[in-house]
């Protein structure tokens, strides 16, 4: 179970609506230089594509300029990672390369993942106002909705252009207000988070 909800691991494949791929592209300049988790039916079209369950996106380079990560919301047991690898990946290839990243996510505020890598180190959340966002199923619009709420979360210093492409899309909020706050066992005012 994850924040009430049951991991689903059978399906590794679901694509991103092509609304965001065209507001991912505007917001990084008309196109996405790495796509570590993408699959067969991706309409993403990133100049590299690490193809799941072939490729292991998470152990390959992202020394990219602008990566846009939507990553599989299960388990992979195969590889033991879940989507907090996935996080974390995408906070360290900030920090070390200075990459601008763009992640399609569910909404887990709850979880230790979004408390170490998004609001600790991401710049901005988009909470995307598709209740049940559509994804592709094997690159088709099969109608159903996602279980559960989504957020684009962004790492990068270009918030103003995010904000102008996100708006229309959901709630902006600029969060590096807390990039330099400790979460810590002693800070009362972040234990709203726990």
């Amino acid at each position: 179970m994850s924040a009430g909800r049951k991991i689903n691991t059978n399906s590794q494949t679901w694509g991103t609506p092509q609304k965001y791929v065209d507001a991912v592209k505007q917001v990084f300049g008309g196109y996405i230089d790495l796509d570590p988790c993408s699959n067969e039916y991706s309409i993403v079209n990133a100049r590299t594509e690490y193809l799941l369950p072939e490729k292991d996106g998470l152990k390959e380079s992202w020394n990219f300029p602008k990566i846009y990560v939507n990553p599989p919301y299960g388990i992979d047991k195969e590889r033991g990672t879940t989507i907090k690898n996935w996080f974390s990946k995408c906070a360290h290839a900030n920090d070390d390369f200075k990459s601008e990243i763009l992640a399609l996510v569910p909404i887990a505020a709850n979880t230790a993942h979004w408390k170490k890598y998004v609001f600790t180190k991401a710049r901005a959340i988009c909470f995307l106002y598709d209740t049940r966002l559509r994804f592709l199923e094997n690159g088709q619009d099969v109608g159903k909705g996602a279980p559960m709420a989504c957020a684009m979360i962004y790492w990068g210093d270009n918030y103003q252009k995010f904000y102008e492409v996100f708006i229309e899309h959901g709630a902006v909020v600029d969060i590096s207000n807390l990039k330099n706050e400790k979460i810590g066992k002693d800070r009362k005012d972040l234990l709203l988070f726990a």
